[in-house]
């Protein structure tokens, strides 16, 4: 039971790290005129593009996106952009407002919509390395970037991210319908563990609330010793960092740093989710890396790790859906910034509600979406009126509860401009 609720703790505290690096990234390229000016041509170069292409081959494209035959996807019109900047936004919305990574809605979103699960993953992985790349500001943070920790790390990633995404492609070619049963296994997986760990979470809090009103909300919890045994370990080569901190700082075997990466590495390929996703909770807690280092690193490695994984395993085999990356990428933007604001007005006990309602959404629609998978692989026997009845509920509940949370953001912000403004002037 405590290694359950440390593994949905150690969820929580990567969703949670993997959304102050949105809301950063956020942050830079808005308040950038240069970087606007970048995003606004990178959008133009992609809807002309689509267009293009749209109108030379349009009339051979298939007619389910991601097809069993990559097709460029650059492919564009007004629903899909549109569509994708809503998706964007809604999970923009949840990771400034709940302080959680909202990219784990993005893929089950997509896949909701229509979208093959290898160009979910392929298409979410290329939206935060765009992200990254222009909004990172590294020079600002080289002072805390541990280079050997760095590159040891990002030599397992890039194995991690190798192995991915040949699996994905792999069960692909074997039939798309068993990548996407994969892609939406894993993902109940990860949901149903956050999920329930959040929802107890959230009761525990509230409880803890009604019994003490002047109770303060602690999220802080030990782990146990995992990184000082560790440390302990004596196996060359050592990784040194922190010597800034401490005088002659900790060291590490450099094989715990090479499996760490592979798992991050494999867990971007495989789910879309970018490096940053896990690097946190595995460097703080697992290998014992301060947070001030860690910070620096993970922002270098995840340009690193998300942008090989993009390219060389998905947008070179065709398995990225351009349109839908740049419209993410915009809605994402403006969604993250008006849910932080939003986080000034609202208690911590509401956002850690809506918080496990995202995250159970998110895995009641994969949920529901894997018995049609199972079936159509014929591994399980059911009608295709059955399947289609279960798909429904889990597209709807999930849009219901995503498309309701994003509506009460908005409108919270809105009601509250003047408070909020007032904050601002304060500040």
């Amino acid at each position: 039971m405590t290694f359950l609720r440390n593994c949905g703790h150690l969820l929580m505290v990567a969703t949670r790290a993997h959304a102050r690096w949105e809301v950063q990234m956020s942050r830079t390229i808005l308040g950038d005129r240069k970087r606007i000016f970048i995003l606004c041509l990178l959008l133009v170069f992609v809807l002309l593009g689509g267009v293009a292409f749209a109108d030379e081959v349009g009339e051979v494209l298939p007619d389910v996106l991601g097809g069993k035959k990559a097709y460029s996807p650059a492919f564009y019109n007004l629903d899909i952009f549109v569509a994708s900047i809503f998706i964007g936004l809604a999970a923009g919305l949840i990771t400034g407002c709940i302080g959680a990574g909202g990219g784990f809605i993005i893929a089950p979103a997509l896949m909701s919509a229509g979208i093959k699960g290898i160009l979910a993953v392929g298409t979410d992985l290329f939206h935060i390395f765009a992200k990254a790349i222009m909004g990172t500001v590294l020079h600002r943070k080289l002072g805390n970037v541990s280079v050997p920790l760095a590159v040891t790390f990002l030599v397992g990633a890039i194995g991690g991210a190798t192995a991915g995404g040949a699996i994905n492609r792999w069960l692909y070619e074997i039939n798309p319908v068993l990548s996407d049963a994969f892609i939406t296994g894993i993902y109940v997986l990860m949901l149903g563990g956050l999920g329930s760990y959040a929802l107890g979470d959230f009761l525990k809090a509230r409880k803890r609330l009604i019994a003490d009103p002047g109770h303060d909300i602690d999220d802080a919890m030990e782990l146990g010793n995992v990184a000082t045994k560790l440390q302990a370990v004596k196996i060359p080569p050592m990784i040194t960092f922190d010597q800034s901190l401490l005088p002659g700082g900790r060291s590490i075997s450099a094989v715990f740093l090479v499996l760490s990466g592979f798992l991050v590495g494999f867990a971007a390929a495989i789910m879309g989710v970018g490096g940053g996703f896990l690097t946190f909770p595995i460097f703080v807690y697992t290998l014992g890396v301060s947070s001030m280092t860690t910070v620096g690193t993970d922002i270098f490695q995840i340009v690193f790790t998300a942008g090989y994984a993009a390219i060389s395993q998905y947008a070179i085999y065709g398995f990225i859906f351009f349109t839908l990356a740049m419209g993410m990428l915009i809605g994402s933007l403006f969604g993250i910034q008006i849910g932080a604001m939003v986080t000034k007005v609202v208690p911590g006990i509401t956002i850690r509600g809506f918080y496990a309602m995202a995250v159970l959404a998110g895995f009641v629609n994969r949920a529901f979406a894997l018995p049609g998978k199972l079936s159509e692989m014929e591994v399980i026997g059911l009608s295709k009126g059955t399947t289609a009845v279960l798909d429904s509920i889990g597209v709807w509940a999930f849009f219901i509860v995503i498309g309701g949370f994003g509506v009460w953001v908005i409108g919270t912000f809105v009601r509250n401009l003047g408070k909020l403004r007032g904050n601002e002037v304060t500040s």
